[in-house]
């Protein structure tokens, strides 16, 4: 399981419907609103930010 970046939920790399690769890495996403806050501005969320739009 990985870890959405920006909610923070469990994502089953298997089965996960939203990716987005940064600088090699591949981030797996609970749904399409998080990978889009995400790739708005992966940096701050790699550095622990959290979203005040969560939109899961």
């Amino acid at each position: 399981m990985a870890s959405d970046p920006v909610c923070k939920m469990n994502v089953d790399e298997k089965t996960a419907k939203w990716t987005s690769e940064h600088e090699g890495t591949t981030y797996y996403f609970c749904a399409e609103g998080c990978k889009e806050d995400f790739e708005d501005n992966p940096d701050w969320f790699l550095k622990g930010g959290g979203t005040t739009s969560h939109r899961c």
